[in-house]
């Protein structure tokens, strides 16, 4: 890939102030291996300490609320996530999608609202187990993607697409390399003809799906795959920095 390999960790609703303690572990790590870029998404509760905490790698948050401000109890705009020192926000992600019942139009308004802010967008899609049992997993990424994408001149300079098979998620199912390479090469298609060919091919395509420090190198390996999108492993610097260091040595093709 022509961009350093981008590890981006979601901490998903986990972390206290205890926490700190693994997020400046983490930039130590990452300022020693320049190789890869490293990123975090703590809980909203931490976006601002950890930013203040670190100096290599980047802060972001895990959802933003599509409007800039109002009487939306509960909810955070894009605006605010980046005074809190957020750079990138990530949306789309399957456990939004299928736990709050989130479409494909509320995903792209969301992505637009990050993008008005100044921010970097990870845009995620992925398919359950029975669209994959049924042939249409290609299918329905590629539609789903082409749903939630934003319509905006310049979306593509600040997109990442993050490849999530939900089947793959904590279940213990692996997919395999060749499953990998696969739909990412679908993605990299869509993109290519979505946003023509130069800004198409700069747009990172991670992959997210059980990405332990044991099977990222192979995974990272795969074609088209330009970073991770990594959850229960990026919990601790340990395992987190081990899966960073695997994108930094992959096998060779």
């Amino acid at each position: 890939m022509a961009e350093r390999p981008y590890i981006v960790g979601n901490w998903k609703m986990n972390g206290t102030r205890a926490m700190l303690s693994e997020a400046r572990a983490i930039d130590r790590a990452a300022q020693r291996h320049m190789k890869v870029e490293v990123a975090l998404a703590p809980p909203y509760t931490l976006i601002h300490a950890v930013h203040r905490e670190v100096e290599q790698i980047g802060v972001g948050a895990q959802d933003c609320h599509p409007g800039t401000d109002g009487a939306f109890t509960g909810d955070i705009s894009a605006s605010m996530l980046a005074d809190a020192g957020a750079k990138f926000v990530i949306v789309g992600h399957s456990e939004r999608r299928m736990g709050h019942g989130e479409s494909n139009e509320l995903v792209r308004q969301k992505a637009q609202a990050a993008l008005s802010a100044s921010m970097r967008v990870i845009m995620c899609c992925g398919e359950d187990a029975e669209t994959r049992k049924a042939g249409r997993a290609i299918q329905f990424v590629t539609e789903q993607l082409t749903a939630s994408l934003p319509e905006m001149a310049d979306a593509a300079e600040k997109l990442t697409v993050a490849y999530e098979p939900i089947w793959a998620i904590g279940t213990g199912n692996n997919a395999t390399p060749a499953d990998i390479t696969e739909m990412h090469r679908e993605i990299r298609a869509l993109l290519v003809k979505l946003y023509g060919e130069e800004q198409g091919k700069a747009v990172r395509i991670l992959y997210g799906g059980s990405v332990k420090p044991e099977n990222a190198r192979e995974i990272l390996s795969a074609d088209e795959v330009g970073g991770a999108l990594v959850g229960g492993a990026s919990l601790t610097a340990d395992s987190f920095m081990g899966i960073a260091l695997a994108a930094g040595d992959p096998l060779d093709n």
